[in-house]
């Protein structure tokens, strides 16, 4: 298999290793109440960061990725900083790219920008899971060998050519007017094909309130020729067997005598709902569809270059047609297109999908129509459209909005400069214990305990933030007497721990060192 190589790559190659965690802090203020909204997630901050953050509830849990990262056309302004402590990329890791078309180096940023995010996004996603990528010519190459290289070229599942503009424009003497969707899955041996629902033709009925089509054809197959299959000819062609077993099936209604002027055939039910087609790997969704479809929400010119909600659709539907309870995730969520493909879909075909978007704080220039328009960062677009779509539709949905916390550096720990609060790492350690954020959790110092929501798991957390009285604190036979009558699970995060095994065993107690093995999940 080939592999890419380009500036600072061994720097990058395993720097989401160590990214260190964050919290995630709940801005009730610009969440939106409804249904699911403990689930749809909308996340302000840098995603690689915020990936990490997200890494202990949802990795291996996430159906669907679609990201559409920037193009790296050489004309626009990057705010991904990854503070890569590496005198190689250190000089232009983050800063603008270049503006020159042929500067390949520009081509070595993007690379380094990247390689960390689609590095844990292939640990987020199930192995069932598939991951779309929106790019164009100018790194669509580039991409292409990368993601083989990080996700296994054997999991590569297709690439969309994606008609986005319709006659128009040069560039390098050929009229470009299309873009790609490369296409991967986690485990192409789990992966179920794309699927959208099947332009039916013949007969639909409906029986014990579902629809179902009435398959008149099904029999060439089953005889081996052209045309319909005559019930009278069963026996002659088949034997009687066969014909047993049509009857069988005519008698418990699975199959159904359709009168025709050659005389009767056997059509067979199959659930409406169940029937579905393959992908064309070429798709028509016009970039300017995208500025619609803002227009229609009354948010007109505050974006650039906003995806056509149509195709976002399209691609989320295929690859949740079976699972329509997955959850998307879009980690350059830009004006918050996903969120509106994913509430739509689940308006229009009764799912129950989950998303989690990702917005850096990116300032929006004072030029634009968008800031004269009172925004002053690209989030607040991206959390207003939700909002809209939810006010203008029928849709019954709501999003917990997150900013990111402090971060969570074992070696601050053992360094014991910059520790974090005991309020930050209790917050931290109650998420990765249960999956579930502190939203209304109480957390009692002074008995070193987080109060969970689960009745039948008690986290506690032994800490302190200061090197010279953690060294002092332990799981002791004191701690446990205050805590031995009560039932269920018990998750202690402490420096050390005094008893023995067979006690951890017998009081059901789950012990996790702080700091060494902090980030076990439990």
């Amino acid at each position: 298999m080939a592999s890419i190589n380009f500036k600072g790559k061994t720097a990058v190659w395993n720097h989401h290793l160590s990214v260190p965690y964050h919290t995630l802090e709940k801005d009730k203020k610009n969440s939106l109440e409804g249904k699911n909204d403990a689930e749809n997630l909308i996340i302000e901050g840098d995603n690689l960061l915020a990936l990490k953050a997200l890494l202990p509830k949802y990795q291996g849990k996430v159906k669907c990725i679609y990201i559409d990262p920037p193009y790296n056309t050489g004309n626009e302004s990057w705010v991904y900083n990854d503070k890569v402590n590496n005198p190689v990329i250190k000089n232009w890791i983050g800063e603008v790219v270049g503006k020159d078309g042929d500067d390949l180096v520009r081509h070595d940023k993007w690379l380094a920008m990247m390689t960390p995010r689609m590095k844990l996004l292939k640990e987020m996603l199930s192995e069932d899971g598939v991951i779309f990528i929106s790019i164009d010519e100018n790194e669509q190459a580039n991409l292409k060998i990368l993601s083989d290289e990080i996700f296994g070229e054997p999991n590569f599942v297709t690439s969309f050519a994606v008609v986005r503009s319709e006659g128009g424009g040069l560039a390098k003497q050929a009229v470009i007017g299309h873009e790609y969707v490369l296409v991967y899955a986690k485990n192409i041996s789990e992966f179920t094909p794309l699927a959208k629902k099947k332009d039916v033709r013949g007969q639909i009925v409906t029986k014990d309130g579902e629809e179902y089509i009435v398959e008149e054809d099904w029999l060439r197959r089953e005889f081996g020729k052209y045309g319909t299959t005559l019930y009278s000819e069963i026996e002659e062609i088949k034997g009687v067997e066969k014909k047993a077993e049509i009857d069988a099936g005519l008698k418990s209604g699975e199959y159904v005598l359709l009168d025709k002027p050659q005389g009767q055939i056997v059509g067979r039910y199959k659930k409406l709902s169940e029937q579905s087609s393959k992908f064309y790997t070429v798709l028509k969704h016009l970039n300017k569809n995208g500025k619609e479809d803002l227009e229609k929400l009354g948010m007109e010119n505050l974006f650039d270059y906003p995806k056509p909600k149509s195709l976002i659709k399209e691609l989320i539907s295929g690859a949740t047609f079976w699972d329509k309870d997955a959850i998307v995730l879009d980690s350059f969520s830009g004006s918050g297109t996903t969120a509106q493909a994913v509430l739509e879909l689940n308006e229009e075909d009764g799912g129950n999908r989950q998303f989690i978007l990702v917005q850096i704080p990116e300032e929006i220039n004072k030029d634009t129509p968008a800031y004269k328009a009172g925004y002053k960062w690209v989030h607040e677009i991206t959390r207003e459209r939700v909002k809209k779509v939810v006010k203008l539709s029928k849709v019954d949905a709501g999003f917990t909005y997150y900013k990111l916390g402090p971060d969570i550096d074992g070696k601050k720990i053992l360094t014991g400069k910059d520790m974090p609060t005991w309020d930050s790492l209790a917050k931290y350690v109650h998420f990765l214990a249960t999956g579930k954020p502190t939203d209304d959790v109480t957390m009692q110092k002074k008995t070193w305990q987080i109060i969970s929501k689960k009745k039948d798991t008690q986290v506690y957390l032994i800490y302190a933030d200061s090197i010279e009285e953690l060294k002092k604190l332990a799981i002791t036979r004191d701690w446990l007497d205050t805590v031995k009558d009560k039932d269920g699970k018990k998750i202690v995060y402490a420096p050390a721990c005094f008893l023995d095994k067979e006690i951890l065993d017998e009081y059901n107690i789950s012990f996790v060192q702080v700091p060494f093995n902090l980030f076990s999940r439990k």
